[in-house]
């Protein structure tokens, strides 16, 4: 581990890990903490400077998020942000009260402080998600910048060295919010950029080995871009004491099964592969309800690779392609956020889990992971293949799985995949694939009335899967897509364009 981190204290934010992205992204080490971290394991990581996450609780509740008030003691620069700024506000005597509406979107930042937090930085556009806004500044805080409906936009106290923001530097929409990320950590907290994906590798390495020592591990791999990186990085650090177990679930897409296997051939991993589809579409036979499809299918993974585990000798660990994105929509590891669905490996694991879990992603997003991929070796190719849901196929379908929506399904897919790699649009986009609605519509074919099933289209542009809005694909290849799937596969008579964004929808739609 790198020493002397920016730490991010976690409040439940659902960008907290945008902020220390960004830091990553701009080269500074930063980790992330529970709001409640031990002081003694803070001092420990010896950070340079600290910064408080949003979230969604409010200051003046009774059971409000706070930290140790020995953090304000250390010495060390801090910044609030949202919630951070507001629960600065109230540990230092000022007045946090319920804003008369709710402040969410962009907002016109107008600095009347120039200062080192701004340099580089003039009036912009930020992103404001907040419903509590402050009132009356603690003594010694100044306003340092303002919008129309946030006064206290920004402050700052020089004495102890606090600054504190109500709008999120941290996301995309908040224009050149890094500047003032990168402006905190490095001329308040006189950070240096050390930090680099090939860094992360290397540590990454090292700490398998520690933690693996001579033990065998078995590792997950569906030929994602997650679990491909996690084998190659497992490969580098065990070598033969990985051992990597394909699933072909049934619920793969057309021909992905002799796709996988090619692909690790081709990067020299041995790859065991077990033909389990009877078994999950027995399992999810007669299952409607999405969180049931992706608990089931999380089981049956673990059952399987229990069942492989005892045909080898001093298996310990199971690895897993875990990110956090998964992990922040499915359980609150590092402090109060939200969930939103759970993932098959993350919520689908059962309690007596008879391995000790790796997860090298878990702390990195999808476009890091791309990143570490094209660090260690993985061709472009492998690295910029669409995100695939652990669940397959299973959550793409509204209502039971069965092997003639599969094949709708996937035949579906496949013409909307030739067709966004042969107009270049694949690269172009983040992810795209089909759901059969299992809605019947009538419809009109030659001179008969029809009455099938329709297809919805989905495609988005995303950078880390956090957030995404519906690609604007022109029209005549959504027109030809939308043709070959009613002309070529039957039960099809209707394909509708999901332009949904997420929040609120999800990517997926289950």
């Amino acid at each position: 581990m790198q020493d002397n981190p920016i730490l991010v204290l976690d409040f439940g934010s659902q960008y907290t890990q945008l902020i220390a992205k960004s830091l990553r992204k701009l080269g500074y080490y930063t980790l992330i903490c529970p709001y409640f971290e031990n002081i003694e394991t803070i001092k420990q990581l010896n950070p340079k400077g600290i910064i408080l996450s949003g979230g969604p609780a409010s200051v003046y509740d009774k059971d409000a998020y706070k930290i140790d008030d020995e953090i304000y003691d250390m010495g060390l620069p801090v910044f609030g942000i949202c919630y951070g700024m507001q629960l600065i506000v109230h540990r230092f005597g000022g007045t946090v009260v319920r804003a008369d509406h709710h402040e969410y979107g962009k907002a016109e930042l107008k600095i009347t402080t120039p200062n080192n937090i701004f340099k580089n930085f003039t009036d912009h556009t930020v992103w404001m998600s907040h419903s509590d806004k402050v009132s009356k500044l603690p003594d010694g805080f100044e306003v340092i910048a303002s919008s129309k409906n946030s006064p206290y936009a920004m402050i700052e106290n020089k004495t102890k060295n606090i600054y504190a923001c109500q709008f999120h530097p941290e996301v995309t929409h908040s224009a050149d919010g890094d500047k003032i990320l990168q402006n905190f950590a490095k001329d308040i907290c006189g950070c240096e950029r050390s930090w680099t994906m090939g860094n992360f590798a290397k540590q990454t390495i090292q700490d398998i080995q520690a933690k693996v020592t001579n033990k065998k591990v078995l590792c997950a791999v569906s030929g994602g871009v997650d679990s491909s990186v996690v084998a190659t990085i497992l490969h580098e650090a065990i070598g033969e004491n990985l051992i990597c177990v394909f699933v072909d679930n049934g619920l793969l897409r057309e021909n992905e099964a002799t796709q996988v296997q090619d692909m690790y051939k081709q990067i020299g991993i041995k790859l065991i592969t077990i033909d389990a589809t009877k078994l999950f579409l027995d399992r999810l036979d007669g299952i409607i309800d999405p969180e049931k499809k992706r608990k089931i299918i999380g089981k049956t993974f673990i059952d399987l690779f229990a069942t492989e585990a005892e045909k080898h000798d001093g298996i310990e660990f199971l690895a897993q392609g875990t990110l956090y994105t998964d992990i922040i929509e499915s359980v609150s590891v590092k402090g109060p956020s939200k969930t939103i669905k759970s993932h098959h490996n993350v919520g689908g694991l059962p309690e007596n889990l008879n391995f000790k879990l790796i997860e090298p992603l878990k702390e990195i997003f999808k476009d890091e992971v791309r990143l570490l991929g094209a660090e260690i070796g993985l061709s472009p190719q492998m690295i910029g293949r669409h995100p695939f849901p652990g669940p397959g196929l299973a959550i793409r379908i509204m209502g039971s799985v069965d092997r003639a929506s599969l094949d709708i399904l996937r035949a579906s897919d496949t013409i909307l995949i030739d067709e966004l790699r042969s107009s270049g649009y694949y690269d172009k986009t983040w992810q795209a694939f089909v759901v059969l609605l299992n809605v019947r519509s009538v419809g009109v074919m030659g001179d008969n009335r029809t009455y099938d099933n329709t297809i919805c289209v989905r495609i988005v542009d995303a950078v880390d899967g956090m957030t995404a809005t519906f690609s604007k694909v022109p029209f005549d290849i959504l027109e030809v897509v939308s043709r070959r799937i009613i002309n070529e596969v039957e039960g099809i008579n209707r394909v509708v364009y999901d332009i949904s964004s997420k929040p609120p929808a999800t990517i997926e739609w289950e």
